[in-house]
């Protein structure tokens, strides 16, 4: 016998449901964003371990050469910055110097113009020195907590990456347990369409974040910006954080140059050159590259990037992308949630994709392909 509840009373039933989950993504925040990383990671790595599956590499060892290359390539990129960051610490007493003497100027400037008279020197160093030592140790504070989290981060989610990756095929079995046998056939559809959506997003978002780096160092090595590599790449890996990372990435180069030269119109010019690779990027790269697969409207982007920042920080905000795209995904295919679907789906989705027949052509031969190889795969495990 069917019990009907009022309405209002599942709403309430709803919002406990959030409230509880929210609760447990912040209790357990030490267990779950490692999961949560080394998922996406193993669905970036499952295509390249099934190829290496199939030219008879025994299983475990597939997984562990996939590892072993990421684990490698990101070590290079640490590497880089790493002798980057410190050439770059040999140059803070000039920096301070010509902020000393930018400091001066703007003080004469205000003096004359609006007859502001200037600070104390002794008083505004005093204050100075008082924000830094503040400021250092938050940030050596700051610094420890993040080290030991980078660090277990290391350590714990290539043995999850490894664990998803090896026992997939259980895994998959386990979640059949929940559905009857007529059921299957859509929950293997959705599951290969999350499998896409991440692999779509995160490979497209590495070959973004190499365009823009190359895009950034040539802007900043025409203008003769110092280190214009380094803030090229550095500036290109934080896109991975939407919208704000990429103010970050354009702020310290600028300042960087307006201490340096001591010229507002280096700096600004610093500042164009990244909205000019920001407009290519948003307008142009990340479509092309990332493709329709990841059809989420900004709005939803950025209230997904706040609630990401505020529930596990920064972590949050680098994987509040690729999982509220997993969650479209599933609004989709279950039937009553499916307004959350479209509430959450960019308008050129909504409008059946009137972006070009090339786009559609290409979308379509994709689709083909990946069903092809997902057979190919499935007569091979079986």
């Amino acid at each position: 016998m069917e019990i009907k509840l009022p309405r209002y009373f599942k709403y309430v039933i709803i919002l406990l449901g959030l409230f509880l989950a929210i609760w447990v993504l912040q209790s357990f925040k030490s267990i779950l964003m490692p999961l949560v990383f080394a998922l996406l990671f193993a669905l970036l790595l499952l295509p390249l371990t099934r190829d290496l599956e199939k030219l008879r590499f025994p299983r475990a060892l597939a997984i562990l050469t996939c590892i072993v290359l990421v684990v490698i390539v990101l070590g290079l990129v640490i590497w880089f910055l790493s002798l980057q960051v410190m050439s770059l610490t040999s140059e803070l007493d000039t920096i301070g110097k010509n902020f000393d003497a930018l400091l001066m100027k703007v003080q004469e400037y205000l003096y004359h113009n609006f007859g502001i008279q200037p600070a104390n020197k002794s008083e505004l160093f005093r204050n100075l020195v008082g924000g830094l030592q503040e400021l250092s140790t938050t940030f050596v504070g700051s610094t420890i907590s993040l080290t030991t989290g980078a660090l277990t981060m290391i350590t714990i989610v290539p043995i999850f990456v490894f664990c998803f990756l090896y026992y997939r095929d259980h895994l998959e079995q386990f979640m059949f347990k929940f559905v009857s046998k007529e059921r299957r056939s859509s929950l293997n559809h959705t599951i290969d369409n999350i499998q896409v959506v991440a692999q779509s997003y995160i490979s497209g978002l590495m070959i973004v974040i190499v365009i823009v780096a190359l895009l950034n160092s040539a802007g900043l090595l025409l203008l003769g910006v110092k280190y214009a590599i380094f803030f090229g790449v550095f500036a290109s890996i934080l896109t991975i954080i939407p919208y704000i990372g990429i103010l970050i990435g354009a702020m310290l180069p600028a300042l960087f140059t307006l201490a340096t030269t001591g010229h507002l119109v280096d700096a600004v010019l610093v500042v164009l050159v990244f909205m000019f690779v920001q407009f290519l990027e948003g307008n142009f790269i990340t479509p092309y590259v990332i493709g329709s697969k990841v059809s989420i409207n900004p709005f939803a982007a950025i209230v997904a990037l706040l609630i990401g920042g505020e529930i596990w920080g920064a972590a949050g905000m680098i994987i509040s992308i690729p999982m509220i795209a997993i969650l479209k995904v599933l609004f989709d295919a279950y039937e009553p949630l499916r307004p959350f679907g479209f509430l959450l789906a960019d308008i050129d989705e909504v409008k059946d994709k009137k972006s070009g027949r090339f786009r559609r052509m290409f979308d379509k031969l994709r689709e083909r392909a990946r069903k092809e190889r997902y057979e190919d795969d499935r007569e091979a495990e079986q």
